[in-house]
């Protein structure tokens, strides 16, 4: 039943197959069936001519089809990934990080490891060596939204 639906497969089955893989497209996030959309389409546009490969039936068609995602996927992923992109900024989204080397005074003692300072208009937790209230202290570190100190 599926081989006599598939052997009957013809150029505007592909290219409905190919519109629905773009429209599915906007439905979801990121860049991948668009790929297969391009490749349905594409074996549509040569299936409407009978002198090309897929005359010979639906084996070449679903081949084509075939090599054609795989090659379009590739050739996406290689020019449209976002990996590539290397930001001006790239502690912009990790405020723990980028607080590493400032100084500021211990606003609460660090007693068994924990205490707090303040820099900007956060209070932090910090961990690091016992120390009294006042301390200079200097972040050398961030784990787990805490800051490491040590005494300046």
């Amino acid at each position: 039943m599926i081989a006599d639906i598939v052997s009957q497969l013809g150029a505007w089955n592909w290219i409905v197959l190919g519109i629905v893989l773009l429209l599915l497209e906007l439905l979801t996030p990121g860049i991948f069936f668009v790929w297969l959309g391009i490749a349905a389409l594409i074996v549509g546009a040569l299936a409407l001519f009978p002198g090309t490969v897929l005359g010979f039936g639906w084996q070449a068609q679903i081949i084509l089809f075939l090599v054609l995602s795989v090659v379009s996927v590739l050739i996406g992923r290689r020019y449209f990934s976002s990996e590539s992109e290397e930001s001006d900024q790239p502690l912009l989204n990790r405020r723990g990080e980028q607080l590493i080397g400032q100084t500021a005074t211990l606003k609460e003692p660090i007693v068994d490891g924990h205490g707090r300072i303040r820099l900007g208009d956060t209070l932090w937790r910090v961990k690091g060596p016992d120390m009294k209230t006042g301390t200079r202290v200097r972040v050398t570190g961030f784990e787990e939204g805490t800051l490491v100190v040590e005494a300046e």
